[in-house]
């Protein structure tokens, strides 16, 4: 068995509120809508995160973002309107910092980030 792809599904309340949020988060339009109650962005080869709209689970996601630069992505999304909070230093020169989607969601966006530490 090989797994081909990975499926990040974040549950948000209203669709087209949230679309619009995550466009701004991915500096992008979806790569893909397969039906009216999900959109998707492919964030990577094989990876993609499926925004979808469950009312009962929206706001009780978590989303982590490993991002090449953290000061620079977080400046690009401020420029977009988003309001990510302030950065923690983690360890081992792990830092994030957090922004909500409209429902609660938390994304992490994550810098330092390495596969082994």
């Amino acid at each position: 068995m090989t797994i081909e792809h990975v499926l990040a599904v974040v549950p948000v309340a209203d669709i087209e509120v949230s679309s619009r949020f995550y466009t701004d988060l991915f500096g992008r339009a979806p790569d893909n809508t397969p039906m009216p109650t999900l959109v998707e962005w492919q964030v990577r080869p094989g990876a993609w995160v499926q925004v979808f709209c469950d009312a009962e689970r929206a706001g009780r996601g978590l989303l982590n973002l490993a991002v090449d630069d953290l000061d620079v992505h977080l400046a690009e999304l401020r420029e977009r309107g988003l309001a990510p909070g302030e950065i923690v230093e983690a360890n081992k020169g792990v830092r994030l910092a957090r922004v909500e989607d409209p429902d609660g969601n938390e994304i992490t966006i994550i810098g330092g980030f390495r596969v082994e530490y």
